[in-house]
């Protein structure tokens, strides 16, 4: 039956349009958002998910950037650490060598002295020096002002989250370990400032000594001080070692678990471009046919015409 109020036809082509341009629409929006879940509307669960999951990469961003600060200043102190140790030019160790060679008798210890106490001035210097963003762990002030060098160090090195729970994971650093001079309420109990009757590998001197027993027995005692401090400093360099080293591990580790939630969110919101293209030029025909075939419908009516001439 044809009907001039009723055009099925193009009521059907049109129902048929709008469908096609609906679906033409969130295609458009994929291809330009790169995403098949963009909003909350796309996919509640998928969208809400993401959205957590992109936050956690955010705290783990800061987590690697704390990571980047810990390293370095542990860094600095490291490289302070090894260098007090030294050689057999510089250090602790050229000073044994010194103390030794004060044992020869007859020689001439007031010029060996001089020796020493350059290397003493050397590594307050570089225990001084070894200051990273105002934090420095071999030069310690004890007291109980507001600027006493904290006890402990928390170095922040990961972030995880249990349901809606977070947890922030740390290194603790006890800054007494790598104490090399300490000044305040606990002076001078640092590895190189402490003293035994008095005399510390930092204050030790020997240009007055002479090849007397009891002199002889004085420098034994000084070697044994300043072999027990290179121990100490090897140990604290050591523990320090292995720190720096776990920094740089929970470091590759952050960066990579980031790289994998990035990948885990993207194969949940992420369009298939390839997909989406192909969709897209279907859609392209899907609507063109459709719009003739509205014209053809709406050109139905236009027959009727005909009849009344």
């Amino acid at each position: 039956m044809s009907s001039l109020l009723t055009n099925s036809s193009a009521m059907t082509a049109l129902q048929t349009l709008r469908s096609v341009s609906s679906q033409l629409s969130t295609t458009q929006t994929r291809i330009s958002t790169g995403q098949r879940v963009s909003t909350a509307s796309d996919n509640a669960a998928y969208w809400s998910i993401a959205t957590s999951m992109r936050s956690d990469n955010a705290a783990l961003s800061a987590v690697s950037d704390s990571l980047g600060l810990s390293a370095a200043t542990v860094d600095t102190e490291y490289t302070a650490l090894t260098s007090v140790i030294g050689d057999k030019d510089s250090g602790l160790t050229k000073l044994q060598a010194l103390l030794v060679e004060a044992k020869t008798a007859g020689i001439d210890r007031a010029k060996i002295q001089a020796d020493v106490t350059q290397i003493q001035q050397d590594m307050n210097l570089k225990a001084n020096s070894a200051t990273f963003n105002g934090i420095n762990w071999l030069n310690i002030d004890t007291s109980a002002s507001t600027t006493a060098t904290p006890a402990t160090f928390k170095l922040v090195s990961s972030y995880s989250r249990v349901g809606g729970t977070p947890t922030i994971g740390s290194i603790t650093v006890t800054t007494a370990d790598y104490a090399l001079y300490t000044t305040g309420g606990a002076s001078n109990t640092g590895i190189l400032d402490k003293q035994t009757s008095g005399v510390s590998v930092s204050n030790m001197a020997i240009g007055t000594l002479t090849d007397s027993a009891a002199d002889q027995t004085t420098l034994d005692g000084y070697i044994a001080q300043v072999t027990t401090a290179i121990n100490s400093v090897a140990s604290a360099a050591a523990n320090l070692g292995a720190v720096k080293n776990r920094l740089a591990t929970n470091t590759e580790f952050v960066k990579s678990l980031m790289d994998s939630v990035d990948r885990g969110v993207g194969q949940l919101v992420d369009a298939d471009m390839n997909q989406e293209s192909t969709r897209l030029a279907a859609l392209q025909v899907q609507q063109q046919l459709g719009v003739q075939a509205l014209s053809i419908a709406n050109n139905n009516s236009q027959s009727i015409l005909s009849l009344f001439r």
